[in-house]
């Protein structure tokens, strides 16, 4: 298994549309195509759009393909995954396609001030325990504040009734414009063309009766960002174990080092 993994790594540095930046270079060197994305990359001046803990890249690519004029970029920290989609995407001959491999903590490192028009936060961990690890906290918030436009969107898709009512509570204490929040998606907007875009582990909550939630929101600007002061029902199920300790060790006992990999020209 290592091996194999290790041989999706090294090929993915072989991939044009794939950018991995070990902490080490991005804090020796920063990261030169840093608002600069639609001239140096994309080749054009259409919308960029993130989608946060990519994982496989399923939902990246589905965008893409629903939304050619638009340019949209996976980020995952977990390499093994980005490369299914990133394979995927050049397969595709996909041209509004790319992948960031790096840790979201660090997304302002990547991108400048206003040259992110939406945000797309799909399925992730819902952090009961820890509020500052949740991708809808104030923590987060401010990060993201820094790199969207002007009315800049979030879009926030889980299957986690936890998460969905954390983050009504964050967009409510924040007075955040929110013109869509739906604690059941599938039922409410039959005719949403996203629903076609369905990820692996999507299908599966969907077979087991889970309700999918969907937020969208404006991350207008705010001088602090609050936290709600709430009571949350945890979640009564487990979700599915999406990673192994032993996986994420050996994926990132050498990118984490700060050890670099063949970084793209």
């Amino acid at each position: 298994m290592a091996k194999n993994k290790l041989r999706k790594f090294a090929e993915m540095n072989l991939f044009p549309h794939v950018f991995q930046y070990p902490f080490g270079v991005l804090q020796a060197k920063g990261f030169a195509m840093k608002g600069q994305w639609q001239s140096q990359f994309f080749k054009n001046r259409n919308p960029v759009v993130l989608e946060l803990g990519c994982g496989k890249g399923e939902y990246t690519l589905g965008l893409g393909k629903l939304f050619p004029e638009k340019n949209f970029i996976g980020v995952d920290i977990k390499g093994a995954r980005i490369w299914s989609g990133a394979r995927q995407a050049l397969e595709d001959g996909m041209t509004n396609v790319a992948f960031l491999r790096t840790h979201i903590e660090l997304i302002n490192a990547f991108f400048a001030p206003g040259e992110v028009s939406e945000i797309w936060i799909t399925f992730p961990d819902p952090q009961m325990k820890k509020t500052n690890k949740r991708l809808t906290s104030a923590r987060f918030m401010k990060l993201y504040r820094e790199i969207l436009c002007d009315r800049g969107l979030i879009h926030l898709k889980t299957d986690s009734p936890f998460l969905y009512a954390y983050t009504c509570g964050m967009i409510d204490a924040n007075h955040l414009p929110a013109p869509i929040r739906t604690d059941d998606l599938y039922h409410s907007r039959p005719d949403d063309g996203m629903l076609s875009i369905r990820t692996f582990y999507e299908q599966q909550w969907l077979d087991r009766g889970l309700k999918i939630k969907y937020i969208r929101f404006v991350c207008e600007h705010r001088d602090e960002y609050l936290e709600p002061d709430m009571d949350i029902e945890p979640d009564t199920y487990r979700s599915f174990n999406r990673r192994s300790g032993t996986v994420r060790e050996i994926e990132n006992q050498t990118y984490c080092s700060g050890r670099s990999p063949d970084l793209p020209k």
